[in-house]
């Protein structure tokens, strides 16, 4: 249990690491970022106004998925974000044909989601962990008093 405990703190760190670097790099060029994707969307129905929000929240939205990601927080609502920002990539990236890009957003999706359906069991060193035992043990100490 340990082992497996420890192994999906180590899946934890890719993905984290991943969203981060995502979300990092994108954000010092923050709007060329956010023009481009809607140059690149120019072509589909899509509105441009939409692709360019989306462009703009996205790198936030990577950045903060990774960085609580790394440490554990909030670990399956964050997956399911995951699930989800992936499930919104490969709409776009269906609309404009990019079906390279389609097989590695399925990949973060399916990591997504494993990382989702084990947590309750193996999120161990984490910081959810960490907050629950306190929360727990706060609770016992009431509980004698």
């Amino acid at each position: 249990m340990k082992n497996a405990a420890f192994g999906y703190f180590l899946a934890r760190l890719p993905i984290g690491m991943s969203m981060l670097g995502h979300g990092l790099v994108r954000l010092p060029k923050l709007r060329d970022f956010s023009e481009g994707m809607a140059q690149n969307f120019k072509d589909t129905w899509l509105p441009p106004e939409l692709v360019q929000g989306f462009g703009y929240y996205l790198p936030y939205l990577e950045l903060n998925i990774g960085a609580l990601m790394l440490v554990g927080l909030f670990t399956r609502v964050v997956s399911a974000v995951g699930v989800l920002l992936m499930v919104a990539l490969i709409f776009g990236s269906s609309l404009l044909e990019n079906w390279n890009s389609i097989f590695s957003q399925m990949f973060y999706g399916l990591y997504f989601c494993l990382l989702f359906v084990f947590e309750h069991k193996y999120n161990r060193f984490s910081l959810d962990t960490a907050m629950r035992v306190r929360r727990s043990r706060k609770r016992r100490a009431t509980a004698v008093q």
